[in-house]
């Protein structure tokens, strides 16, 4: 197994080795967010590489969005991106020893590249970074992907193991509207404290 280290991150970027992302917000995260009314929630994008779904939640009036990456050249790509994002919510760090409180936090492509014996452990993380009520938002790999590098893949059955027991509510089902080259692929994920 690579070891999945901040130097590992920035060099990914460095070689623009970048194949997760799509280049854009994605469709299912973009239809959650189209319904969201409380342009105030605290939201959390850990693992935020381009940060497409941070720019738009920006570019729509949310006020309190904070990014957080272990690699430092796509939160300076951000910041060239939009100069008036504020500087102190750009959050250049390790997402296990982050702490805070949010009303939302935001799952695209970070569950799939921490090394799966983290997937507890990042459950249980999210559980406590979220307030009452709160909820985690996004999507996961419902197929088998890599063992030993990321991508790493999953299945329903197996997310269900880390989230029945901490989350109040948990809704975890195939994608409607993903885009044709995951279509199939992708769970939308909906947990609430």
């Amino acid at each position: 197994m690579i070891e999945l280290n901040a130097n590992f991150w920035e060099k990914r970027y460095q070689e623009q080795a970048t194949g997760w992302d799509v280049g854009a917000i994605s469709t299912p995260l973009k239809t959650y967010f189209d319904q969201l009314s409380d342009k105030n929630l605290q939201i959390l994008i850990p693992g935020c590489g381009n940060a497409h779904e941070a720019a738009y939640l920006h570019q729509q009036g949310f006020t309190h969005v904070f990014l957080l990456d272990w690699a430092k050249p796509p939160l300076e790509l951000f910041k060239a991106q939009f100069p008036d994002f504020p500087e102190n919510r750009l959050i250049c760090a390790d997402f296990f020893a982050h702490s805070g409180q949010y009303n939302l936090i935001v799952e695209q492509t970070f569950f799939c590249a921490i090394n799966p014996t983290l997937r507890t452990q990042y459950a249980q993380h999210v559980h406590q970074l979220l307030k009452p009520g709160g909820k985690l938002a996004g999507v996961l790999f419902n197929i088998p992907l890599n063992e030993d590098h990321p991508p790493f893949g999953g299945s329903r059955a197996e997310y269900l193991t880390y989230f029945e027991p901490l989350f109040a509510s948990v809704y975890l089902e195939t994608c409607y509207n993903s885009i044709p080259p995951r279509a199939g692929n992708e769970l939308f994920v909906l947990l609430q404290k």
